[in-house]
């Protein structure tokens, strides 16, 4: 009598698991790109840790130094 033609939970049901199914899919790809971009954030560095690594590197000398830190 409420036979659903070999659907298992029928219509009325098996939409929840397809919308379970898919709301986990589209975290899990939230998750990986918010992942890549906070792993590109922590390497990034300030102009001014940048132009004290090329000071003390010796690319630049102290006057041109004191010159950039102050336009930064």
């Amino acid at each position: 009598m409420h036979d659903f033609n070999g659907m298992g939970w029928g219509m009325g049901w098996g939409w929840i698991l397809g919308l379970i199914v898919l709301a986990t899919i589209i975290w899990i790809i939230v998750r990986f790109v918010n992942q890549k971009d906070s792993a590109n954030q922590t390497t990034s560095k300030s102009a001014l840790d940048i132009l004290k690594e090329r000071y003390a590197r010796g690319e630049i000398d102290k006057e041109e130094y004191e010159e950039k830190k102050g336009s930064i």
